[in-house]
């Protein structure tokens, strides 16, 4: 955690110096720009004032020799004084102390450019004397010392701009060094913590994965010891289910055939009975063979009850017979070794339900099976599942409903999910559990069964490395979901399993 809060605060500064450092590079570029803005007016002052004094010498050349160049120079000075005007004023436009100043400088240039251009063309048509006093006047020398002294004054200004936009750059770069310096040293520093971080964090996961190698090592030897336990154990349970269901069928036929003796005797009994009652009465003779003694009152009664309770001996006989011979495929389907094969899913099932076509016809019912995926597994285990599956759709349809069973399947992330729906009678959601377990079952009992099928089922998915689950409502049907490896091979956990 306080490396955590460590690398916070130093990301926090850095982007504070980051961002300071990139303020501060900006402001003193601009100012460095504002600098050179001063120096370009202060030229284009200079330019400007060079122009009109151009403008002037060859005035005072052409008056002094008639020679045309003069009159060309002349022109030519005249006409970069505009634009040098009107430059001049773009640069000074965010002052309005040098925009005053230009103000009185432009009509004071125009007017000397004015004067200048009407004494050449005097002097051009050989009116030198009027020309020359033009010249004599003192309004032109007033004017252009007003001109000197406009300009002397913006110059001035701008040279004060120039120490003030220079001390501005000096501190922004100062200011702007300074703060890299500090990021750079923080940067360092932090690298420096970062380092020390890095190896320690390092140290401590080569001590947890020597760590992690030792306790692999041991655990591998627990998981080796606890799995030689649990085979050991699992094969132990499997002989001892085989043994007791063995030793549980011996008693039973004894059962079996006392009872059969007894049901015989009881025809003795009853015949014996019968003659008493009848020798007492008008000595009949005795019902030869094995003609049902007719009785009467209390003997009748007893006869039939003593049936009835031969009758419930006989089927809980057939039951117990039933539950042991499950018990005893169990065990054996334990002890069987899956082979992995390709299995094309969809004839597999469409052969079950070729099987069961004649019970889906007494019940009107119709089993869809969709395009499904084929997969590499064990081919009895699927058939006992889906058989199962099938068998109990069709076994739990409700009564005056025709039946409506569909089989689909498709593939996910390397694993086949078959999907076995029905519209039957459904199971209460706090049964989802019960049906998989051994012996128990839900809902009325009106259907033949011992409780086994569905948790032989869940069984067999989980030894193929797979999962089962249910979703179903009372009186809406069910679905049974079947989650199962593509590609699956016998491995020892599912041999052991």
């Amino acid at each position: 955690m306080g490396q955590i809060l460590l690398l916070a605060a130093g990301l926090m500064v850095l982007t504070v110096i980051s961002a300071g450092s990139v303020y501060l590079v900006n402001k003193a570029r601009e100012d460095a720009r504002w600098v050179v803005h001063t120096v370009e007016s202060e030229n284009q002052i200079s330019f400007t004032q060079l122009q009109l004094r151009r403008a002037e010498s060859a005035q005072r050349g052409f008056l002094l020799t008639l020679q045309p160049r003069f009159q060309t120079d002349f022109e030519e000075a005249a006409s970069q004084l505009g634009p040098a005007m009107t430059r001049l004023g773009q640069l000074v436009s965010d002052n309005p102390v040098q925009r005053r100043l230009l103000d009185q400088m432009v009509p004071l240039s125009n007017q000397r450019i004015d004067e200048f251009r009407q004494t050449i063309e005097l002097a051009r048509m050989r009116r030198l004397d009027a020309a020359a006093k033009i010249v004599r006047e003192d309004v032109g020398r007033d004017a252009m010392n007003h001109i000197y002294d406009l300009a002397g004054q913006m110059r001035a200004e701008e040279d004060r701009q120039f120490a003030l936009r220079t001390a501005d750059a000096d501190r922004s770069q100062t200011l702007a060094a300074s703060m890299t310096g500090i990021g750079s040293g923080f940067v360092v520093v932090l690298a420096g913590i970062s380092i020390f971080l890095v190896r320690r964090s390092l140290r401590a996961r080569e001590e947890a994965e020597a760590q992690l190698r030792d306790n692999n090592l041991n655990l591998e030897a627990t998981i080796d010891e606890r799995t030689a336990d649990l085979r050991e154990a699992n094969d132990e349970i499997q002989r001892f289910a085989y043994i007791v269901s063995h030793d549980l069928r011996s008693p039973l036929v004894n059962i079996m055939g006392f009872t059969s003796e007894l049901e015989e005797l009881r025809g003795d009994i009853f015949r014996r009975i019968a003659a008493l009652g009848r020798d007492a009465a008008s000595a009949s003779p005795l019902p030869a063979g094995d003609i049902e003694p007719v009785l009467d009152g209390e003997d009748k009664q007893l006869s039939q009850d003593f049936a009835e309770a031969l009758g419930f001996i006989k089927s809980s006989i057939a039951k117990m017979d039933r539950l042991i011979s499950a018990i005893l495929n169990l065990t054996r389907e334990g002890r069987r070794d899956f082979e992995p094969v390709r299995i094309e899913t969809r004839e597999l099932i469409a052969g079950i339900v070729a099987t069961v076509a004649h019970q889906a016809a007494e019940a009107e019912a119709q089993i869809r099976v969709e395009p499904l995926p084929a997969i590499v597994s064990d081919r009895l285990a699927l058939e006992q599942i889906f058989s199962n599956l099938i068998d109990n759709a069709l076994k739990y349809l409700k009564p005056g409903v025709p039946g409506d069973i569909s089989v689909r399947g498709r593939t996910k992330l390397g694993f086949a999910i078959f999907e076995i729906a029905d519209n039957g009678r459904g199971i209460d959601p706090k049964d989802h559990q019960r049906i998989f377990d051994l012996f128990r079952r839900a809902g009325t009992q009106d259907k033949p069964g011992q409780g086994i099928g569905l948790a032989h089922v869940r069984t067999l998915v989980r030894r193929l490395g797979g999962t089962m689950s249910v979703a179903s409502e009372l009186h809406s049907g069910s679905t049974f979901t079947i989650t199962l490896p593509i590609n699956w091979t016998a491995s020892k956990r599912n041999r052991d399993s």
